[in-house]
């Protein structure tokens, strides 16, 4: 079977753009990918687009044009766009189309995001204490880890100073000033061992992946960047998700592993082959928990990892290198397809400031949402 690849890739600033619609910025990002792919919407066979809050992403032809494409609208928590662009590889990959667009965008208000327990299956009481507010869910479960494997609050301040630095340099993230260390942890605490800088923040932003198969991206004279494997995975037993009303005894694998798990094995590499990773870091502890979660390094190793900076730009394995969803915030639909479109112009050795060196060849992406939806990509130049 061939490989897919990307071809295109088209982003929407993150942030908040008054005046400006969640639709608005997913057609302006489907245009710049376009213009990138250097294909035309007619040409384009199919389409798969993620939005949580802002509008069915199918309404986006009325701006694009009427030309009777495919066009299937996905939902899927954090996980939306990563699920969009696992069912638009699938449909090249089939056979069935040669040249296809994933495409995502949120325009969300500001403050908590504001779940329904009836929503997840939860009782009322699950909401009546709290814990369908985020902040005191992640709070809750990142104290938990902490405990068990002997990680400081320090930690988690180390997150978002990289965060931050890297945002900096990333022309389309939303917080572009460098904050230190002792600014974080001396931060106003939101859900205790969290402070304020430690959350990202829902916000706008929209991206765009022109997809081709293997044929039609050597007719259309592409460079192309490729697509090694997607995957997608729920929760198994025991595992202990975003709004978990409880934890197992007999503890489980989760999501995660098992997307990160089958991503390697179809792309045939190890993660000790990986340049590069965005992984999902709605707070700072999701980043550490992700790194072993997705294979990169052992329980309780991460805190050694940060103090000597392997996850920095110029450390052996970056981590988050636009800043993540901590310097970009999350519009839902867009978060992993933002993860994915800064692979990209990594492997083409675009990033600029934020350019990994020694030309990096291979890159990883994680997304992960409620209530424990899992995916990942695996990239290669």
């Amino acid at each position: 079977m061939s490989d897919v690849c990307i071809i295109g890739a088209g982003i929407h600033q993150f942030g908040r753009t008054d005046g400006v619609s969640g639709v608005d910025q997913g057609v302006a990002a489907v245009r710049s990918a376009l213009s990138n792919a250097g294909v035309e919407w007619e040409d384009i066979q199919f389409a798969y687009g993620a939005s949580d809050a802002a509008g069915n992403p199918d309404t986006m032809v009325d701006r694009l044009g009427l030309t009777g494409v495919q066009f299937i609208n996905v939902r899927n928590g954090c996980a939306a766009g990563g699920s969009a662009l696992f069912s638009a590889q699938m449909a090249i990959r089939s056979g069935e189309y040669d040249l296809g667009i994933a495409v995502g965008f949120d325009k969300h208000p500001r403050g908590a995001f504001d779940a329904k327990p009836a929503e997840y299956g939860l009782p009322e009481w699950y909401g009546e204490a709290g814990y369908m507010v985020t902040t005191q869910f992640f709070a809750a479960k990142i104290m938990r880890y902490m405990h068990l494997h002997g990680l400081s609050r320090e930690a988690l301040g180390r997150v978002a100073e990289k965060a931050f630095l890297n945002g900096a340099i990333t022309p389309h993230a939303w917080r572009r000033e460098p904050i230190d260390l002792e600014t974080i942890m001396q931060a106003p605490m939101i859900s205790d061992p969290y402070c304020k800088f430690m959350f990202c923040s829902p916000g706008e932003g929209g991206v765009a992946l022109v997809l081709a198969s293997e044929k039609k991206a050597r007719e259309l004279g592409c460079t192309p960047i490729r697509l090694k494997a997607a995957t997608m995975r729920t929760r198994p037993p025991g595992s202990f998700e975003v709004f978990a009303p409880s934890v197992d005894i007999e503890r489980g694998g989760t999501a995660t592993g098992l997307a990160s798990k089958a991503a390697f094995e179809t792309a045939g590499i190890g993660p000790e082959d990986i340049d590069l990773a965005q992984l999902q870091d709605t707070e700072c502890g999701a980043e550490i928990m992700h790194m072993a979660e997705n294979g990169f390094c052992g329980d309780g190793e991460q805190e050694k990892w940060l103090i000597e900076g392997r996850t920095r730009i110029d450390g052996s394995l970056p981590v988050n290198t636009d800043g993540g969803c901590l310097a970009c915030g999350e519009p839902i639909g867009a978060s992993g397809l933002r993860q994915v479109y800064e692979n990209v112009i990594q492997l083409r050795g675009e990033a600029g400031e934020r350019q990994v060196p020694d030309s990096p060849k291979t890159a990883y992406s994680h997304v992960y949402g409620a209530p424990g939806v899992s995916a990942v990509t695996i990239l290669e130049r």
